[in-house]
């Protein structure tokens, strides 16, 4: 699954340490999404669009493996 967040996270200038302790994860989780190897949690989806204020798809492009 393809994403944004590292470029959401510059618009709003925060590391991705802030951005862990806002969603209550780790760094390392936060650098795992951002890498594409980490798929989130709907709920944590959530919680990082919320942060953003803005949707999930927004952050989010999933491609289904046979498109």
């Amino acid at each position: 699954m393809e994403n944004d967040l590292k470029v959401w996270r510059a618009k709003r200038d925060v590391t991705q340490g802030e951005l862990a302790a806002e969603v209550d994860v780790s760094r390392q989780t936060i650098n795992a999404i951002e890498r594409g190897r980490y798929d989130p949690s709907l709920e944590l989806a959530f919680e990082l669009a919320a942060y953003f204020d803005c949707r999930i798809e927004d952050l989010f492009d999933y491609q289904a493996e046979n498109e």
